[in-house]
């Protein structure tokens, strides 16, 4: 492990303190290696954390983990040492839709979901067991090759494994419009809207917009990983990784911005921080927005090696964001409408009803215009919404005496006609929002905070909102388009990039930080052969 020291402050410099980094972090400094994580905001968890408002606990984002689920991360950063626990979902989610009076309860087990369909649905029950045996194989060799970097070795040992089981599906279904794939299964614009509302949509796309077809997983996924969540919010996974890494011998430092990477003769040689301090090291990795890293850090002009890459960066489109959220504290647990006749019928509890994320959705088309009116800076009249109650589940969250609401809406511009700071959407939002509720919703309000595309710009650092996801495919990764995303290095020696934005992205996944942390481990096990 010493061998890999060099002159310097740290081994290697992680830029940016979302989950990302946080594992990517955690891998280095428990393999050895002499790791500085510097964060601008003043904690770490980025999207993925939980914080104190309104004398409960809330999420920064939306808090069911599936997809981060698939990875190895507890077991190997011996995260539960760390006081993570995870609370599976009795119900994995709840269909509704702005055009239909039916409500379907999906879960992560197979037969008891056939089951559901079959009692709310039944029309619906021969296409959701064809989507299955296209989706399900698919699924889970997407979730494998995520967990690895996908150069084609990987891809061709990942494929013998699975005996080629789900390659046709995903080649195909990534070249179509994830409408056109659900609509050959499903003709009921509940199951079409939630899923096209929890794929393309959390993309920020159309759902007929071609290359969207993997959006379609959405389903076989909730099967693949039980959906879960930390108890006491999203925030003590991160949390947990925080122990991990801190526990390793590692250094953390929040409040600090990067102004460049420090380069001699072009080559990387550490980070220049605002303010003027300096952290001297060999490797960097960028966890935050590569756009900024790789425009403005590296310098004008950029090192040579860097030149064309940073033409073909200047190239790339910017996109405004489109989420916001609102935290709302109750009095009492809010009942959802059209779903007490299920209680009994399926097994399950109002609390875990109210606990699961419930979509309500416009029909595939109103989705297409939803996307339209935030293009023009306008909020679809019935926008796509996403609803939970976590203190049902897990009172930790919960303000005393009372209750915690997510509500996530979807299409909701950052270039907001009139502008957000005066906007009465989020407050109609509500009241759309108690047309799906029992009565007595909006009397047991005691208060509620709205996060808005502007307000994640202001706190986040996300430009103009937007929240960065990579947007290649699974032939681009394989084939190594935008190696920097799909490979983690960069042009420049020593420079790596990690994040949402680089693959396979997908909001909490995590599998980037950890794809990530391999490579450099990698090179610096090269580095000190070398020596």
């Amino acid at each position: 492990m010493a061998a890999w020291r060099v002159a310097g402050d740290a081994d290697v410099v992680v830029v940016g303190g979302g989950h990302n980094g946080l594992i990517c972090a955690a891998y280095l400094a428990r393999a050895g290696v002499n790791t500085v994580l510097v964060e601008a905001r003043s904690t770490v968890g980025g999207c993925a954390s939980t914080v104190p408002a309104l004398g409960a606990r809330v999420n920064i984002c939306n808090c069911d983990h599936v997809a981060i689920r698939s990875v190895p991360l507890v077991e190997e950063l011996d995260l539960a040492a760390h006081g993570l626990r995870y609370l599976d979902l009795e119900a994995a989610q709840v269909a509704t839709s702005w055009v239909s009076k039916t409500t379907a309860v999906l879960f992560h087990d197979v037969e008891r979901t056939l089951d559901s369909i079959r009692l709310t649905h039944p029309d619906q029950l021969d296409g959701y067991r064809r989507y299955l045996k296209s989706a399900a194989p698919a699924a889970q060799l997407m979730l494998e090759l995520g967990r690895q970097m996908p150069t084609p070795g990987v891809a061709i040992r990942t494929l013998s494994r699975h005996r080629g089981r789900g390659l046709a599906t995903l080649l195909a279904w990534s070249k179509r419009s994830a409408a056109s794939v659900l609509r050959s299964f499903f003709t009921d614009e509940v199951l079409l809207g939630t899923a096209l509302s929890t794929g393309p949509a959390v993309w920020g796309v159309s759902p007929y917009a071609s290359g969207t077809g993997l959006g379609a997983l959405r389903y076989a996924m909730l099967h693949a990983v039980a959906p879960g969540r930390p108890i006491g919010g999203s925030g003590a996974f991160t949390d947990a990784v925080l122990g991990s890494f801190l526990q390793a011998g590692g250094i953390a430092r929040s409040g600090v911005r990067v102004d460049r990477f420090l380069l001699q003769n072009d080559q990387l040689r550490g980070v220049r921080l605002e303010g003027g301090e300096e952290l001297r090291c060999r490797r960097v990795v960028v966890a935050c927005d590569p756009r900024a890293a790789l425009l403005e850090w590296l310098g004008d002009p950029p090192p040579s090696a860097a030149t064309a890459l940073a033409a073909r960066w200047r190239q790339r489109p910017s996109y405004d964001g489109y989420e916001s959220k609102v935290d709302v504290t109750l009095d009492a647990l809010p009942r959802f409408l059209r779903t007490e006749s299920l209680v009994a019928q399926l097994g399950v509890s109002a609390a875990d009803l109210a606990g699961a994320t419930t979509l309500v959705a416009p029909s595939v088309d109103g989705i297409a215009h939803a996307h339209g009116d935030a293009a023009s800076g306008r909020v679809a009249s019935k926008p796509i919404m996403m609803v939970n109650v976590p203190s049902a589940l897990d009172p930790t969250v919960a303000p005393e005496g009372g209750h915690l609401l997510s509500l996530e809406v979807l299409f909701t511009p950052y270039a907001l006609r009139g502008g957000w700071p005066t906007s009465t959407e989020p407050r109609r939002w509500l009241d759309l929002l108690s047309t799906r509720l029992a009565p007595g919703f909006q009397d047991s309000i005691r208060d509620f905070r709205v996060v808005t595309p502007d307000v994640y710009e202001q706190d986040f650092g996300m430009p103009r909102g937007y929240a960065q996801s990579f947007s290649g495919g699974p032939l681009s990764a394989l084939l190594g388009k935008d190696p920097e995303l799909t490979r983690y290095r960069t042009p420049v020696s020593g420079l790596y990039l990690t994040g949402a934005a680089a693959f396979p992205g997908a909001g909490v996944w995590g599998a980037a930080g950890r794809n990530a942390a391999h490579v450099v481990l990698r090179d610096l096990n090269r580095a000190r052969a070398r020596v």
